[in-house]
C-alpha cells in the first residue's frame, strides 16, 4: 500500500487526466482555485476556534489537497512539483534554525527572531529580491486587520513605534474624536467619515498589538460571542412565541441581558 501522501498525489493525477479525469478538476487554474483556498483556510480557523478537533482533521485534509492541487498544476506547466515544495521548506526550516540544527548559541527568543530576520534578508539578497521599502514584504492580499498589524509590526522593528502604552491609548481617543468631529460637522462628508474611521481602526489595531492580542483573533472571538448571544435571544423569543420583528429594542435588550447573565 502506498504512503497516504503518495496516494493523494496519485488521486490528483487521476483527477487531472485529460482522458479520464474529472471535468471540474480539469478546467481549474491557479486563479480559479484561490477562492477555494481562502474558504478552506477559514474553515481550518473555524475548527480551531470551536475546538472541534475531528472537524479540524477533515479541514486540514482539504487544506493539504489544495496544496497538492497547486503542485499538480505547476508540474503540468513544468514549473515545480510537490517534492520540490517539500524539499524547499525542509531546507528553509533547517537553514533558519541554526540554533537547533547547527551549533549557533542564542541567548533568548529575541535573538532567535533577530537571527531569523537576518537569514531571511540574506536569502532574499542571494535570490536578487531587493526591497525598495521594508513594507514591500507585507502581502497585498492580507485581510485589512491582519495587514494593518503586519505593517505596524514591520515598522516597529525599525524603531517606528511607541515604547509605552499611554500614547497608544491617547491615539485611539484622538482618532475617535476626529471621527465624531466629522459626524457632527454641519455638512457631514461620508468620504471623510470613512477616512477617519479607517484611522480609528488602524489605531485600535495598534492598541491590540501593544496588548499582544492579534486583532483578527480578538474580533473573531467577539463575532462568535455575538452570534452565540443573539442565538440565545432568538431562542428566548421562540420560547415566548414572539417573532423578532414584533419585539421592541427594550425587549431585545432585556433578552440579551438574560443571555449574558447565564454565561
Amino acid at each position: 500500500m502506498s504512503h497516504p501522501i503518495e496516494q493523494l498525489k496519485q488521486i490528483m493525477t487521476r483527477l487531472r487526466d485529460p482522458e479520464s479525469g474529472c471535468p471540474w478538476d480539469l478546467k481549474q487554474t491557479f486563479e480559479t482555485i484561490v477562492p477555494h483556498t481562502i474558504e478552506e483556510t477559514y474553515e481550518v480557523v473555524d475548527a480551531i476556534h470551536s475546538g472541534d478537533w475531528e472537524n479540524l482533521k477533515e479541514e486540514l485534509g482539504d487544506f493539504v489537497f489544495q496544496a497538492v492541487f497547486y503542485c499538480q498544476l505547476a508540474q503540468e506547466q513544468g514549473l515545480f512539483d510537490f517534492d520540490d515544495v517539500i524539499r524547499g521548506v525542509n531546507e528553509k526550516l533547517i537553514r533558519r534554525h541554526p540554533h537547533v540544527f547547527d551549533q549557533l548559541e542564542v541567548e533568548d527568543e529575541a535573538e532567535i527572531q533577530a537571527n531569523w530576520n537576518k537569514i531571511k534578508a540574506e536569502e532574499k539578497a542571494q535570490a536578487g529580491k531587493t526591497e525598495q521599502s521594508i513594507l514591500d514584504a507585507v502581502p497585498a492580499s492580507l485581510p485589512a486587520l491582519s495587514k494593518a498589524n503586519k505593517l505596524q509590526s514591520r515598522c516597529a522593528k525599525f524603531g517606528f513605534d511607541w515604547d509605552t502604552l499611554p500614547p497608544v491609548v491617547e491615539k485611539v481617543q484622538e482618532e475617535l474624536d476626529e471621527v465624531m468631529a466629522e459626524v457632527n460637522h454641519p455638512q457631514p462628508d461620508q468620504t471623510k467619515i470613512e477616512s477617519e474611521l479607517g484611522d480609528l481602526l488602524f489605531s485600535v489595531v495598534n492598541l491590540s498589538r501593544h496588548l499582544k492580542c492579534h486583532p483578527e483573533t480578538a474580533l473573531t472571538r467577539s463575532n462568535q460571542k455575538f452570534i452565540r448571544r443573539f442565538k440565545g435571544v432568538e431562542a428566548i423569543a421562540r420560547s415566548k412565541e414572539k417573532p423578532l420583528t414584533g419585539l421592541t429594542l427594550a425587549e431585545l435588550d432585556a433578552m440579551w441581558d438574560q443571555v449574558k447573565a447565564k454565561e
